[in-house]
This record gives C-alpha cells, structure tokens and sequence, in this order.
C-alpha cells in the first residue's frame, strides 16, 4: 500500500499588491489578475489563426503565433515579435486581454505575430523575462533560412521586415531588446522598428505629475518592479529607469513609435524618454502619439473605441511605411 502525502501550503501572506498579486510565506504566488486564459485556434471575429509552441522546455518558455485569414502560400508577411505586460509579474499572451487583442492587431497590421510568454517575477526574478524574450528573438531569427523548427515562420515570416512591440513592461522589455540588438546584431533578421505601447518605466526621483498629485501612483507602481527586482539595484536599475543606462541610444533600429495615454500615471515617463533618446543622439525617427482621455493600456480592454482604432491604426500605417 502506498500513500501521497500532499504538503499543505502556506496562507500566511507577506506581500500584497492590491488586486494584483498575492505572495506568501512559503513563496507561492496567487495572481488575481492575466488568470482567465483562452485557447488558440481561430478567432471567429477576424479569422486569425493561432497556435502555442515551445520555445525551451528546460524555462517552460512558449510562445503564441497568429497569422491572418487573407495569408496565401507564396506570400511573405514581416513579423512582430510581441511582449505583453503585467508589471513583470502578472499576465499572459493566453490571457483573455492579450489573446483578443493580438488577434485585432494581427488582422488589422497584416502581420505573422510572435506573442513571448516569458517567465515572471517574483518566482523568476528579473533578468530572467528580459532574458526569456532575448532567447525568443534568436529562436526566431533561426527561422530566417527556412530551416526552423515552425512552418509558419518558415514559410510566411519575412525576416528583412521584423518589429518588436510591447506594452507597459512589455513596452521595457522591447526597448531594451532594442538595445541589445544593436549592440550585438542577430544574423539573418533585419530590425525596422519598435513600438513601446504606454512603458513602464521608472526611477528614484519623482518627475513631472510624480511629484505632486501622482506620488502615491508612483509609490503603487513602483511595487511591481521591486517585487520582481529584488536586488540592490532598485528603482535606477538602468532596466527600469533608461536614462541611468549609458547605452540607452543604442536601439538598433532607425524607427520608434511612442504611444502614450493622456491620463496614465506613467505618461510623463514616455514623455522623459523621448526626450532622452534625442538628447542622447539616436539617430533615428521617433514618432509619438497621445491618445487624449484615455488611462494605461486602455487598448487591450475596448478595441473598438475611436483612440483605439486610432492606436491600431496608427501601429498599421507605422508597420507597412517601414516596410
């Protein structure tokens, strides 16, 4: 006879985001939000197809790919490598907020969409999503011959036309994906743009609304990086506040597209940014839009609004005039 002995867990909870995530004594997490996560296949809306694939088993990273109805045999689409937010800690390219939307953004840009389930912090500090995401570029820039291990990639994927895209912590992430790639180039795939949808971005001393009416905004968001950044580093780690990077001009592309929302807390942080990214000499096009009214990531929750379509179409326009 044999028994399993199943080892309770603990309830005694020693951090708290409010609405977001839950972590306990015994250091697993309840995340109370990116929870509700929905199939691939194809969406009866726009018709896009989607599948999961594994990236590397050993970190469980996956990804999710789209490619839209109107895709024939012998045409090329570029490819948008997607990184979706959560502050680090909380969401998923399967959620019921990201999983809509890619599918909109995939029809409405014409695109082959690569959406990174990364790891996530706390259990996974930071650098590991950052590094997670570096590891998915290269799995698919090894599509670039023909020769990878995805058909889709193989066969649809035009690697001379390749974007990446994020929002919020996504949005971080791509900037500093940027950063590596021009830095250290990936052969075989040809970087035309980024588009940084609301970052999040921070740093130790308070800018712009943070100072006035925005400080216990500011206190609530920094909670996100510091749960998933536990080291000494804090709130001017470069990866969290680019203008203490030296390197911060080095995105290796020659085109940006900065969307910020009027009423999001961290408006004023994407404003800093562009201005750091001219001061410091990028020499490239940075394009910028305010969508006016609206509060952070307000796209994934109504795609339909009149700033949402204008974003997506925005984001269309941006994709096909660096192509």
């Amino acid at each position: 006879m044999s028994f399993t002995f199943e080892i309770p867990k603990s309830d005694e909870i020693v951090h708290e985001i409010v609405g977001f995530i839950r972590v306990y004594k015994d250091g697993h997490c309840e995340r109370l939000v990116g929870t509700n996560k929905l199939p691939a296949g194809i969406d009866s809306s726009t018709g896009v197809i989607s599948k999961d694939v594994v990236i590397s088993p050993e970190t469980n990273l996956s990804a999710r790919i789209y490619i839209p109805k109107t895709v024939t045999a012998d045409q090329k689409l570029p490819v948008l490598i997607y990184i979706h937010g959560g502050g680090f800690i909380v969401e998923s390219t399967m959620s019921s907020d990201y999983h809509p939307t890619l599918n909109y953004l995939t029809a409405g840009s014409n695109v082959i969409t690569v959406s990174v389930d990364y790891r996530l912090g706390p259990e996974n500090p930071v650098p590991a999503g950052y590094n997670d995401c570096w590891e998915a570029i290269h799995w698919v820039a090894s599509h670039c011959t023909g020769g990878g291990p995805d058909p889709w990639l193989n066969n649809i994927g035009d690697f001379q036309k390749v974007f990446f895209a994020g929002d919020s912590a996504g949005a971080n992430i791509v900037h500093s994906m940027g950063v590596r790639f021009g830095l250290d180039p990936i052969a075989g795939i040809n970087l035309k743009g980024v588009l940084l949808l609301d970052p999040y971005f921070g740093g130790v001393v308070a800018i712009g609304s943070e100072r006035e009416k925005g400080k216990e905004m500011k206190a609530f968001t920094d909670q996100f990086w510091n749960l998933a950044n536990p080291s000494v580093t804090g709130l001017d780690d470069p990866l969290f506040n680019p203008e203490k990077d030296p390197r911060m001009s080095g995105v290796g592309c020659s085109r940006i597209l900065l969307c910020v929302a009027e009423l999001d807390s961290l408006r004023d942080r994407g404003l800093l940014y562009k201005e750091m990214m001219e001061k410091n000499g990028w020499p490239g096009k940075l394009e910028m839009l305010e969508s006016k009214g609206e509060d952070h990531v307000f796209f994934l929750f109504d795609h339909t609004s009149e700033n949402a379509r204008i974003l997506f179409d925005t984001i269309c326009t941006f994709i096909n005039h660096s192509c």
